[in-house]
């Protein structure tokens, strides 16, 4: 697939290495020609120096026969421009658009085909908040995904000594919960994957990603770890649109501080929030913390556009009585560092954007895909089509599919019916299959496992 990606910044740099690595034609655009070049010197990619939205450096970047567009420059402005060129001049078949300002966001008629010409509408900050919201509504889960409209959620704890099923086989999960169907999809042990077995023994401090139907994922988190009581009292440092969006959401269900540096952003956050308190201050302000009862908050959340400034405050935070802390770390070099310590959650917005964005450049019907270990392995979501003629999967039964190396099948979704993955169960037509990686390179052989070709018949 030949992609132009605009904008060489964290998300279109990382975009750009993983879509390589697929053996995608990749062309990255950007104005500043040494960011281009470091990118260049370690990806097999094309580069274009030039203003993103300019008629001549798209053509120049092979807009005429290219067969997507993604604009993820810092601009809102820039990238709607460029989509509505690609469309105006090489009637380009996909177009996605990187937007970050809610004004945008507020209408469904400004993008489509007789709007700005943007087929797909990407909101980093919508997507970083609906993340940290799961997170907050699953006390305890490292990482929180939801497939099928929900109906199926894949969730990543810590175990912990003391679980029922610490040091037990996983075959025994059965046992404990005869009444909740559920697989282990996944084990990270010192940061290295297992696939799992039914022998496969689960270790303390093991991050185990599991699958299960949306009402029984408390019920097997407990089997795993004490379950955290649920949370009350949130703090959030840093009032800017994710900071607002989280308050947003999460107001009418916990007790929100936001603590905001600008008086102006203050006076507007107040104006537009309906109980959340609003906090003049720095986050890192030792007495502003104390006085806010730091001690009987249930998380602090850092959001500030500072890497240094949030994990700094969420370290005070949690040294002063924070239950738990979460910081927004932009520069992927720290996350690994500070996660896991005493950061509880180190949030990657690339990473999260970049499972949304691969969601509309998979081949075959992916509807869904999630980012996980920091971009280490993948979660998808893809649909069956086809019969047992034509489609890979279609009419097998899970034991007979020809999985690659590494992935395993956690759930299906068929109609409104959760079916956890059992050998014997056959997959059928329009089934959604939940699939777990822990090596990214088998993703294409995934996605022609899921293409239905005349070769097939």
């Amino acid at each position: 697939m030949k992609i132009i990606i605009l904008g060489a910044n964290q998300v279109g740099s990382t975009l750009a290495e993983t879509l390589a690595n697929e053996s995608n034609d990749i062309t990255v655009v950007d104005s500043d020609a040494e960011k281009l070049r470091e990118l260049k010197d370690h990806i097999d990619i094309g580069t274009v120096t030039g203003h993103a939205s300019h008629p001549d450096v798209l053509e120049r970047a092979g807009g005429q026969d290219a067969d997507m567009i993604i604009a993820v420059t810092e601009s809102d402005e820039i990238n709607m421009v460029a989509c509505r060129v690609a469309y105006s001049l090489f009637q380009t078949p996909k177009k996605i658009c990187r937007i970050r300002s809610s004004s945008y966001l507020l209408t469904d008629k400004l993008f489509g085909k007789y709007g700005i010409a943007v087929d797909v509408v990407i909101s980093p900050e919508l997507i970083v908040s609906s993340a940290i919201s799961r997170l907050i509504d699953l006390p305890g889960s490292l990482q929180v995904l939801d497939f099928a409209d929900g109906k199926v959620q894949l969730v990543a704890v810590k175990a912990y000594y003391g679980g029922p099923l610490v040091g037990q086989e996983i075959r025994l999960l059965r046992q404990h919960m005869p009444s909740v169907d559920t697989r282990v999809a996944a084990i990270f042990r010192k940061d290295r994957p297992i696939i799992p077995e039914g022998s496969t023994v689960i270790e303390a401090d093991d991050e185990v990603f599991f699958v299960a139907a949306q009402e029984n994922i408390r019920a097997c988190m407990s089997e795993l770890r004490r379950m955290d009581k649920p949370y009350k009292r949130l703090m959030i440092a840093g009032g800017g649109n994710i900071g607002m969006r989280l308050a947003e959401d999460l107001e009418q269900r916990y007790q929100v501080k936001i603590i905001e540096r600008d008086a102006a952003r203050c006076a507007f956050l107040s104006e537009n929030l309906n109980s959340a308190i609003i906090l003049n201050g720095e986050a890192s302000q030792r007495d502003l913390l104390l006085e806010e009862n730091i001690e009987d908050t249930d998380v602090f959340i850092a959001l500030t556009n500072d890497d240094e400034a949030n994990i700094m405050s969420s370290l005070l935070a949690k040294r002063l009585g924070a239950k738990k802390v979460m910081a927004l770390i932009n520069n992927p070099a720290y996350v690994d560092l500070v996660q896991g310590g005493e950061i509880d959650i180190a949030l990657s917005p690339q990473q999260a954007t970049i499972g949304s964005l691969l969601t509309h450049v998979r081949r075959g019907d992916v509807v869904n895909v999630h980012s996980l270990r920091r971009g280490a392995a993948e979660a998808m979501e893809a649909i069956a089509h086809g019969d047992q003629a034509s489609s890979k999967v279609v009419g097998r039964a899970i034991q007979d599919i020809d999985l690659p190396e590494g992935t395993t099948i956690g759930a299906i979704v068929r109609n409104e019916e959760v079916l956890i993955a059992h050998d014997n169960i056959v997959v059928e037509p329009d089934d959604h299959v939940i699939l777990f990686l822990v090596d990214r390179k088998r993703i294409p052989e995934v996605e022609r496992l899921f293409q239905v070709g005349f070769s097939f018949f």
